[in-house]
């Protein structure tokens, strides 16, 4: 099965989750950037990325490459902001809402804590679909990488499964 991994990171730990996972599962890497990036120190990463995904705003993207059409199943990953997806994450999606119809998913989310089930709940509702082929929450994977190696590996058994 041709599979993407379409993530956006601010701290680094999605963006290792995600190679770790493209790695493992032979896929490609897309890597979401705002043009307008977000704060990654203080008071403000959490003030202005939380309102942003509370409000589900739609930030306009960096130019990247993706041609859904190679791909059979798309792998989401993106950090946990206020229980919710990630905006640049929801501008993919927007911007390539037709090109998504009929494909498999799955997803991952890289956090301290936190519930993660509303982001999976929002992101299901953004696809128009019932569920995800494998979902994961990984706790700090980059800082950790030894405790989120058994959820990576069941994730990605999950996926080549299906």
């Amino acid at each position: 099965m041709n599979t993407a991994v379409v993530y956006y990171s601010l701290s680094g730990n999605t963006g290792f989750a995600a190679e770790r996972i493209a790695e493992e599962l032979g896929a490609d890497l897309i890597s979401l950037e705002p043009v307008k990036a977000y704060p990654d120190t203080g008071f403000k990463k959490f003030l202005l990325g939380g309102k942003s995904a509370v409000m589900a705003e739609t930030p306009k993207l960096k130019p990247y490459s993706f041609d859904a059409g190679k791909y059979d199943r798309i792998v989401f990953g993106f950090p946990l902001w206020a229980g919710n997806i990630t905006p640049p994450i929801r501008s993919f999606i927007q911007e390539n809402k037709a090109a998504l119809t009929g494909k498999r998913f799955g997803v991952f989310v890289c956090c301290s804590g936190g519930n993660t089930d509303k982001a999976f709940e929002k992101l299901q509702e953004l696809l128009g679909i019932e569920g995800f082929d494998a979902s994961v929450a990984l706790t700090d994977p980059k800082k950790q990488p030894e405790l989120a190696e058994p959820s990576f590996r069941t994730f990605c058994e999950k996926l080549k499964s299906e």
